[in-house]
């Protein structure tokens, strides 16, 4: 009798321990879990440093990270880019947004990001890139003007450059709905 209450006890105790470990994890995402390849490159790029962490970067700051429909987007390097119609989701999405204080460097990078994944969206549409004359053009002339610096300074400094770019090409997309709907 006494044996298994004891034995009762440990099943009850290891269960509760299990249930408690449980509730604080993860829950599992699929393909979640590393290969052994993959953490082998996981561990030697995070002993790299990458060209944003480097001092004097122009890539934007850790505040700025890659927005839903930018180029750094894609799940799997190498895989197509979006759907024009998502790009322009993407990019539509920041129409109500400004530059706070307190979110400025998020806001220039995530319509920066916004703005190259409509481009490369636009570039690899079945229907050519011919098709979108205007908003390639507008980016182009954004890319000039910037001289490959995304840092949060130079996007400030060209902050208007910036916003105006992202209206026309909504304005441009508005009058072809064909091309997002």
């Amino acid at each position: 009798m006494f044996g298994s209450g004891v034995r009762g006890a440990a099943v009850a105790a290891v269960f509760l321990a299990g249930l408690a470990v449980s509730c604080d994890a993860e829950p599992p995402t699929p393909g979640a879990a590393p290969s052994a390849s993959s953490a082998s490159a996981a561990a030697s790029a995070a002993a790299t440093p990458s060209p944003s962490s480097a001092p004097g970067s122009s890539a934007p700051s850790p505040a700025a990270p890659p927005a839903s429909g930018g180029p750094g987007a894609s799940a799997l390097p190498g895989s197509p880019p979006e759907k024009v119609r998502d790009a322009f989701a993407g990019l539509q999405a920041t129409l109500d947004d400004s530059c706070t204080p307190s979110g400025c460097a998020y806001f220039l990078g995530r319509v920066y990001e916004e703005l190259h994944g409509l481009d490369a969206a636009m570039k690899a549409d079945p229907k050519g890139p011919g098709h979108f004359p205007e908003p390639i053009a507008l980016i182009a002339k954004l890319d000039a003007e910037l001289g490959g610096d995304r840092s949060f300074k130079n996007l400030k400094e060209h902050q208007t450059l910036l916003i105006g770019t992202r209206d026309k090409i909504n304005t441009w997309m508005q009058g072809h709905p064909d091309d997002y709907r």
